[in-house]
């Protein structure tokens, strides 16, 4: 039999027929590569057969013995029965089957029989109800369910029995046809076991420890795949031919002028790596990472302004148009006093003007754009666009990101994306693998770090009164809700109601406004404008200012049922305080339900770092909700846990990056033509990574 065999359908396998294929396709499996791929979720330990007298009250356990009474009766609500018991030489066990008359024809006086199931006590008598079953023939010895036994997730349509004897079958026939793409020197290297091993231990394996080792090998190759199509990324991306950017102490002086601060070491640091990619012939692709507050835009008017001196158009993107719209008015008042023409672009612009400015954009009228997704739509077109920022990277996809660096027609754009959503390691390793990574890891000076506490129901007008006191200083305060109207469905207090309560009783005396994202653009600024210019001491909003509102005045941020918000939304919003050098307090509160809840609630009291908390955010939620989303190139791994198996991924990357980049330096090398059959047998999982 050769390989393509395992190409074939499934339904041609014994004991499948048109049937059960239909089943199977419904779990994704379609030919026997596919089922040897389908790896259990759990395992039965039944290696371990137990006395009778040794079974243990509410233990799920693995006993053999001889049938001695076999009966079958039904109950007045016309339900089955069916009782055996069975006995070895240290005791007597009773056990249960509802509904399942067949059973009759099936159990024999005198059978000899391995039970694995749940153990109860019924009237001082040991029991178990509804357990698996097996009747060991003298030809069986031990019996075929004695060992590790796995367990897949099935429709009811198929059961573990049946699955598990379809999986042996082609296990036995067809595992050794699986191609080992890795060389002997690999595999010694980093102490894998074959691949043909691997797949007869992860399914059917002879000992917890070479199911250790399959699981390892089948790690291995998960991540050596994605890190590969991280590195093959990279490297296309290094192989256009980019812009080379001049930036001299001229230009720097200028841009340096600009700024009412000195920067800080971190941001210089940051600067340097820009600097080194901005003046090479390769196109930047840098990540830059920064908490809440420590000054990632000002790194990035140094991009954008050492472009624009070059004669080049710039692009900011941003994910929504609060934030754009942000960003169009922080970087209009850096850029005030240099002669840049900036645009801000959204999908919300009327025909004629939209269509005004596109073309003003074609022309090279514009050195600036700022816009949303709107950035990337087929009419948008650039003369010279050299430069490409994007923030809140992880709302974009990699496609996005492609689409935008697209828009520069003669070379590959510069492209620096940022993200005040601090990325832990493993994360950084996958979602973002094919990016250079910089980190600002300080605040600007005269930031004092924010003093979070919880409150209690019964602290609650205590709270406000602390509120009160602030504003008495001088300072302003957020009031932050989970919803902007009520809910019949959910128990909770919404903005659009509370800021009556808190005009009315708690407040009178104090100016308290308003803002939710369900309000026109325009209204949203007018509020934003009135808060900053101080013509409120409350302002009352929901997630909306998680990102694009700066008040360096606001003091306190009080969020009411915190548990109804992810760590990173409460890191963002505690974010938007402490951003001068008053003491700022977040005060949260809420009545945490859940442990995950809870647990929350204690990071955000136990620490600012937003790198430590994103940790903490990723353990909670797990990589596939850590950005809300299974899409922008997080894959979903099959076996592979980026969390728990950190070890196994860097290793896999290490050798991932170094085959791709050796490979580079000749045609004919072993590592090339090593790549080549890589490629060549995962052809179809790198293409959707990339397309990711």
């Amino acid at each position: 039999m050769s390989t393509p065999d395992l190409e074939k359908s499934i339904q041609y396998i014994k004991g499948v027929g048109p049937k059960r294929f239909q089943t199977l396709s419904k779990l994704g499996i379609h030919t026997p590569r596919e089922l040897l791929y389908y790896f259990p979720r759990t395992y039965q330990d039944r290696s371990q057969i137990e006395k009778i007298s040794e079974l243990k009250k509410g233990v799920t356990s693995m006993v053999k013995g001889n049938v001695f009474n076999v009966k079958s009766y039904n109950t007045r609500g016309w339900r089955n029965i069916f009782e055996i018991s069975v006995a070895d030489d240290t005791g007597l066990l009773m056990v249960k089957w509802f509904n399942q008359p067949y059973l009759n024809d099936i159990f024999q006086m005198n059978d000899q029989v391995l039970l694995y199931g749940r153990v109860y006590v019924y009237k001082q008598n040991l029991q178990m109800v509804n357990p698996e079953y097996e009747i060991v023939s003298q030809d069986d010895g031990f019996g075929k369910s004695v060992g590790i036994l796995p367990v897949y997730s099935l429709s009811e349509y198929f059961s573990q029995t049946r699955f598990r004897k379809l999986m042996k079958t082609v296990v036995d026939e067809q595992s050794g046809l699986i191609d080992d793409v890795f060389t002997a020197d690999i595999l010694k290297k980093r102490k894998l076991m074959s691949i043909t091993s691997a797949i007869k231990n992860i399914h059917f394996p002879d000992s917890f420890k070479n199911l250790e080792k399959a699981q390892r090998r089948l790690k291995y190759d998960e991540f050596f795949i994605f890190e590969t199509a991280m590195a093959l990324r990279k490297r296309d991306i290094k192989q256009f031919n980019g812009y080379k950017f001049r930036i001299g102490p001229n230009v720097e002086d200028h841009i340096y002028k600009l700024f009412p601060f000195k920067l800080t070491n971190s941001q210089q640091n940051v600067i340097r790596d820009i600097q080194e990619d901005m003046c090479s012939e390769r196109p930047m692709n840098r990540l830059l990472q920064g908490d809440v507050g420590s000054g990632k835009t000002a790194v990035a008017v140094y991009a954008l302004l050492s472009a624009i001196a070059n004669g080049f158009q710039t692009a900011f993107m941003a994910p929504t148009e609060i934030l754009a719209e942000q960003h169009y008015r922080t970087l209009s008042a850096y850029l005030a006093n240099a002669d840049v023409r900036i645009l801000l672009l959204t999908g919300g612009a009327k025909t004629k003007i939209r269509k005004e400015n596109l073309e003003r954009i074609k022309q090279g009228e514009i050195d600036l754009v700022i816009g949303t997704h709107a950035l990337i739509e087929r009419d948008v077109e650039f003369k010279k666009l050299g430069l490409v920022v994007i923030d809140e990277q992880h709302k974009f996809g990699v496609m996005q990101r492609t689409c935008l660096r697209q828009k520069s027609l003669r070379h590959k754009p510069d492209v620096l994306v940022m993200t005040a959503t601090p990325i832990p390691r493993t994360l950084s390793l996958t979602v973002f693998g094919d990016l250079d990574i910089s980190i600002i890891d300080e605040l600007p000076p005269g930031r004092t770090p924010v003093k979070t506490y919880r409150v209690t129901p019964r602290k609650q007008r205590d709270a406000y009164s602390f509120i009160r006191k602030e504003i008495e200083k001088g300072r302003q305060a957020f009031v932050v809700y989970p919803l902007v109207e009520e809910s019949e469905k959910l128990d909770l207090k919404s903005a659009t109601e509370e800021v009556k309560r808190l005009k009315d009783e708690v407040f009178p005396e104090l100016r308290v406004g308003l803002l939710h994202g369900q309000m026109k653009p325009e209204m949203k600024d007018k509020i934003m404008s009135e808060f900053i210019n101080r013509k409120y001491d409350i302002l009352v909003s929901t997630i909306v200012i998680e990102v694009g509102i700066d008040v360096p005045n606001a003091t306190v941020m009080a969020i009411e049922h915190t548990e109804r918000f992810g760590l990173a939304q409460l890191h963002q919003l505690r974010g938007r305080i402490g951003r001068s050098s008053y003491q700022s307090y977040c005060l949260l509160f809420g009545t945490p339900k859940s442990a995950e809840s809870r647990q929350r609630l204690k990071t955000m009291l136990a620490t600012n770092d937003g790198f430590k908390i994103a940790e903490e955010d990723l353990r909670l939620r797990g990589p596939g909700e850590f950005f809300g989303t299974r899409q922008h190139g997080l894959p979903e791994f099959k076996i592979g846990d980026i969390i728990n198996d950190y070890a196994i991924l860097k290793l896999a990357r290490d050798d991932a990056f170094e085959l791709v980049n050796e490979s580079q330096k000749s045609k004919t090398s072993k590592k090339q033509i090593l790549l080549k059959r890589i490629t060549e047998s995962f052809k179809d999982k790198l293409d959707l990574i990339n397309t990711g």
